[in-house]
């Protein structure tokens, strides 16, 4: 049972309601009382859990009350509360096992100092609508804040009996002292050259994954500068870093206009140049392709004399030659119609603000992930685990007594490639969002084995800080094997909470069957 704060026969409390229900905590239970901040759902979890929230630097779960009393609407505000009780919801955080844990609940009422004589003991209390062993007592009827009484919630068991796992490690031993690192994962082959395929104009173009930092979406904010050549668009921020953001389509004098849907959708390409970092606004990034590099062609002599091929380092053919990708410099990138000067802005501008443009210090410790979108969350991958980043295929065939989570095979490059359901993985919904384009496959390796996994779509390649990364909370055993860390990149220009995946567990087909069979 919880202790209760006791002063001269007086017990403090935090009121509350959910569904018009009147409830209570122990004051000295409740660390903070927040409005709700914004929730990432995570998958594999109770279905009392409501998600994922990010306080002073910790990742905490989020209990929905409402859920674990089994009143209708999940959460205030999904469907079984009105506006009032929305803008009115709460987020009460508590300590378990050493872990944060957030309750949502529909109202505060306050804070109330309560005579012993108006507490009853779960024994004695009233007959709830709720399990008794949640109870710590009642607050019977009387006059001051608690005046129509409460049922006073115990919040050990009321957590333990959500979250079994929760600060616990593998052994059952709380340790969050140290994120889980990734297994050993299967490095590309020294014949084959890795790339980020961009559009620009309806067009593909190619980056080596090396020369890229990260692929990041289009900032809200662009800062303009005066004069500026037209492929200059400006100066963005980058978790409070500066650095000039060019325009690839301007570049490279490509007019086709782009309508709202592109607008939207568009990436910035953050590539490390001799001068410091450098953004290229793209409209999309398609896939990560592993191209041997045997096929990829230097420019013909009769182009490579043009001032307009000196950035390509050569071109891709795949598909059999079907399919014919520029493959860009990073370095060079920038003298494209040099002729004209329009080389010569970008690197004056990192010239005169060396200062403030952003740089890669040797110091900085970071990790990159591929990150892609999977019903509405984000969730990233080791770059070095991922092979490649395709678009799903359009047809695959069914492998009888497979687990139900795979959904078939495909080829790939002459080899049997099998194909993940990363939602049915993960017990999420299986419809995806109207009007989306037709997925993403992953594909991963780990020494021979290898999958593609399904995913919804891609976002890029992201750098995360090594203290922007920390242990995910073990919301249940199948999550904590899937799922163990969690990226957090907070900064005035982006919030964003990236779940971090185990790429070993994920190929490891007998295992997950295993262990989905008890989620």
């Amino acid at each position: 049972m919880a202790a209760i704060i006791r002063r001269d026969g007086v017990r403090s409390f935090v009121l509350f309601t959910v569904g018009g229900m009147g409830l209570a905590l122990p004051l000295d239970s409740v660390l903070e009382i927040l409005r709700p901040p914004a929730l990432v759902p995570i998958p594999l979890g109770p279905p009392s859990l409501e998600g994922l929230a990010r306080r002073r630097g910790a990742v905490l779960p989020v209990i929905g009350l409402r859920r674990v009393l089994g009143l209708a609407g999940a959460g205030a505000g999904e469907g079984g509360a009105g506006d009032g009780e929305t803008k009115a919801a709460r987020l009460l955080i508590l300590r378990h096992n050493g872990q944060p844990v957030g309750l949502l609940v529909d109202r505060v009422s306050g804070l109330s100092a309560v005579d012993e004589g108006r507490i009853a003991d779960s024994a004695t209390a009233p007959d709830p609508s709720i399990d008794a062993d949640l109870l710590a007592g009642a607050i019977l009827a009387g006059d001051g804040a608690a005046g129509d009484g409460a049922l006073i919630l115990d919040p050990g068991p009321l957590i333990e009996r959500q979250f079994a796992d929760l600060g616990r490690g593998p052994a059952g031993s709380a340790d969050f002292s140290a994120a889980p690192q990734p297994k050993t994962v299967a490095a590309v082959s020294q014949d084959e050259e890795q790339l980020v395929v961009l559009t620009v104009a309806e067009q593909e173009f190619a980056l080596p994954v090396a020369a890229v930092r990260e692929v990041v979406p289009v900032p809200e904010t662009v800062i303009r500068v005066p004069r500026a050549r037209p492929h200059l668009l400006g100066m963005m921020t980058l978790r409070d870093a500066l650095l000039p953001l060019v325009g690839l389509r301007e570049l490279f004098g490509l007019d086709a206009a782009l309508d709202a849907a592109d607008r939207g959708r568009g990436k910035v390409a953050v590539l490390r140049t001799a001068e410091g970092l450098v953004g290229v606004a793209v409209e999309d990034v398609r896939e990560i392709l592993r191209v041997p590099r045997e096929r990829i062609d230097p420019v013909p002599p009769l182009m490579a004399r043009e001032a307009e091929f000196e950035d390509m380092d050569g071109i891709a053919r795949l598909d059999g030659g079907a399919r014919l990708i520029p493959v860009l410099s990073a370095e060079r990138l920038f003298r494209h119609g040099a002729g004209s000067g329009a080389g010569v802005g970008i690197h004056a501008q990192g010239r005169e603000g060396e200062a403030a443009v952003a740089t890669e210090a040797e110091a900085e410790r970071a990790e990159a992930f591929v990150v892609f979108r999977l019903a509405g969350a984000e969730y990233g991958l080791p770059v070095a685990a991922v092979q490649e980043v395709l678009r799903q295929p359009d047809a695959v065939t069914p492998l009888p007594n497979a687990p139900d989570f795979v959904s078939g095979v495909t080829t790939l490059r002459g080899g049997v490639l099998p194909l993940v359901a990363l939602r049915r993985l993960l017990r999420l919904p299986e419809e995806r969002e109207a009007g989306g384009d037709r997925g993403r496959v992953v594909v991963i390796a780990a020494g021979a084995a290898r999958a593609g996994l399904l995913v919804d779509g891609m976002t890029g390649i992201v750098r995360i800080p090594d203290g922007a990364i920390g242990p995910a909370p073990v919301v249940s055993q199948a999550q904590h094997r899937l799922i163990r860390r969690i990226g957090a990149l907070e900064s005035a220009a982006e919030r964003r909470m990236i779940l971090l995946m185990d790429p070993a567990e994920l190929l490891d087909m007998d295992q997950l069957a295993d262990l989905l069979a008890t989620v």
